[in-house]
C-alpha cells in the first residue's frame, strides 16, 4: 500500500503537478491538474490521492487509490468524481463521471452526478446537454427540472420553456419549493426581455432573471477583455458608494415604493453605508430587526455581514422577505456568491476593498504599500460619502454608456415580478461569461 500510495504518474503533462506537491503546494498542482483534463485518468488519480492526503481529505484519497488501481471500472470512477464534487473540486470529477457515464449509460446516479459536477463548473450548457441525450430515460423530477434549469442557466430561454411545459406538477411535496423557483424565474425573464435582450452580454438582464436582483451599475473598465461589466479588483470610494445609493434611490422610485426606514445592519461597513443612504433617502435609520416591512435594508457586502457575531440568524431573518422590504448589497461578489441574493446590488467584483479598510496607497518613495484602516466614528464617514462626487468613472472608454434612464426603464418594465419569493442563493455566474483571477 505504501508503494502504491506514493507511486509518481508516468504521464509528462502530470510532472509539473507532482513537483508541486514535491514542493508541499496543493493548490498549485491541483491548478496544473485543471489544465491538463485530458491526462489518463489512473495517472491523474495519483496526483489526486497524494494532494488528497496532505490536505486530509482521507474519502479523496482512499476514492484516488481505488481509481488508480482499476480506472477502467465505473464504480470506482463514480465514487471518485462524487468525492471530488464533495471536496470542492468538480473539475477534476468531471472525466471520470463522463468515463463512467459512457460505461454505464443507464445509470441515474452517474447522470446525476455528472450535472452536478458540470454546475458546479458553470458549464451549464454542458449539463442540458447531457440532460437532453437522456431524456427518454429520466425521471421529471429531478432530470426535467435539471434540464430547465442549466437551460436558463446557459442561457437558452426557448430549451427552457418547451422543457418547463412538460414538467408536471411534482408528487412529492419536497419538489414544491423547486417548482415556485423555477415558475418564479421563467416570469422574471419574461418580463426582463420585453426591455433587455437577455444575450451573453447582457448582465443586468440575467442577475435580474437569476435571483431577482437589480444590478446598478457595470464596471467601466475591461468591458471587451473579458469582464462583460464585472469588476476584478476594486478599491472602493466614497463617490462610488454615492453613486451607488443615488442609482438605489432612482430604483425605489422606478418601483414606486415609499419605504419608511433605513435598517442598519450589525457589521461596521454596512452601519456606514447605512447612515450614509438614510442621508439620501431622507429616511430614518433604525438597527434591523427581522421582519421589519417597508424598509431599505443596506450592506455593504453581505460577506462581511456573516462574519459578524450574529450574521447567520441576521441572514438567515433576510432570506425571508418581508412585505415592502428591500435588500440592497453595495459590493457583492460574483465568484463566491453570498448566502442570500440581494434585491438590488451596486456592483459585481471578483475582490473589493472598502473605502474605509486596509487599501493601498502610494508611498514615500513612490512605490506602493499598504494604507491604514480608517477607524474615524461611522457617523463622520457617512457624512463624506454623503458629500463625495457621484460623477460616474468614464474608466477605460470601452463598457458601453449606462445612463440611469436605461436602469429605471429596466425597472419599471420589471417592478411586477420584482420583490417577490424568498431570496434563495445564486451559485451560478449565470450565460453572462467573465474572466476570473486566482
Amino acid at each position: 500500500m505504501f508503494s502504491r500510495r506514493n507511486r509518481r504518474p508516468s504521464s509528462p503533462e502530470l510532472s509539473k503537478a507532482w513537483e508541486c506537491l514535491d514542493a508541499d503546494d496543493v493548490p498549485g498542482a491541483l491548478r496544473e491538474l485543471r489544465r491538463n483534463e485530458g491526462a489518463p485518468l489512473g495517472q491523474v488519480a495519483l496526483v489526486v490521492g497524494r494532494a488528497a492526503r496532505a490536505a486530509g481529505f482521507d474519502d479523496l484519497g482512499e476514492a484516488a487509490a481505488a481509481l488508480a488501481a482499476h480506472p477502467g471500472r465505473p464504480q470506482a470512477l463514480y465514487d471518485y468524481g462524487y468525492a471530488c464534487v464533495e471536496r470542492g473540486v468538480s473539475h477534476l470529477a468531471i472525466p471520470a463521471l463522463r468515463e463512467a457515464a459512457r460505461l454505464a449509460p443507464d445509470s441515474p446516479a452517474v447522470l446525476r452526478e455528472l450535472v452536478s459536477a458540470y454546475e458546479d463548473e458553470n458549464r451549464h450548457r454542458d449539463a442540458a446537454d447531457l440532460l437532453l441525450a437522456h431524456e427518454e430515460g429520466f425521471a421529471d423530477w429531478p432530470d426535467r427540472y435539471l434540464l430547465v434549469h442549466n437551460a436558463v442557466l446557459a442561457g437558452d430561454l426557448a430549451l427552457a420553456r418547451r422543457q418547463h411545459a412538460l414538467l408536471p406538477d411534482p408528487v412529492d411535496g419536497v419538489w414544491a419549493d423547486a417548482r415556485d423557483r423555477q415558475d418564479r424565474v421563467l416570469e422574471r425573464a419574461a418580463s426582463a426581455g420585453r426591455v433587455s435582450p437577455l444575450d451573453h452580454a447582457d448582465l443586468r438582464g440575467w442577475q435580474y432573471v437569476m435571483g431577482g436582483t437589480v444590478l446598478g451599475g457595470l464596471s467601466p473598465y475591461g468591458y471587451d477583455a473579458g469582464m462583460a461589466g464585472r469588476y476584478a479588483w476594486i478599491q472602493d470610494t466614497h463617490d462610488q458608494c454615492l453613486s451607488g445609493l443615488l442609482r438605489l434611490r432612482s430604483v425605489l422610485a422606478a418601483a414606486g415604493l415609499r419605504p419608511r426606514s433605513v435598517s442598519l445592519l450589525p457589521d461596521r461597513g454596512s452601519r456606514i453605508l447605512g447612515l450614509a443612504a438614510a442621508e439620501v433617502l431622507d429616511l430614518p435609520a433604525e438597527p434591523h430587526t427581522a421582519g421589519r416591512p417597508d424598509t431599505v435594508v443596506i450592506a455593504y457586502d453581505l460577506d462581511t455581514v456573516a462574519d459578524t457575531a450574529r450574521g447567520p440568524e441576521v441572514l438567515e431573518q433576510l432570506l425571508r422577505r418581508a412585505p415592502g422590504q428591500v435588500l440592497h448589497e453595495h459590493a457583492s461578489c460574483w465568484t463566491r456568491p453570498p448566502a442570500v441574493a440581494a434585491d438590488s446590488v451596486a456592483l459585481l467584483h471578483q475582490s473589493a476593498v472598502a473605502p474605509w479598510g486596509a487599501g493601498l496607497r502610494q508611498g514615500a518613495d513612490g512605490g506602493v504599500e499598504p494604507g491604514a484602516p480608517d477607524d474615524r466614528p461611522e457617523e463622520r464617514i457617512a457624512r463624506e460619502i454623503v458629500g463625495a462626487d457621484p460623477t460616474p468613472d468614464e474608466g477605460d472608454g470601452q463598457t458601453p454608456a449606462d445612463p440611469v434612464e436605461r436602469l429605471t426603464d429596466f425597472v419599471s418594465a420589471v417592478r411586477g415580478t420584482w420583490l417577490r419569493g424568498d431570496r434563495d442563493r445564486v451559485r451560478s455566474s449565470g450565460p453572462v461569461a467573465s474572466s476570473r483571477f486566482v
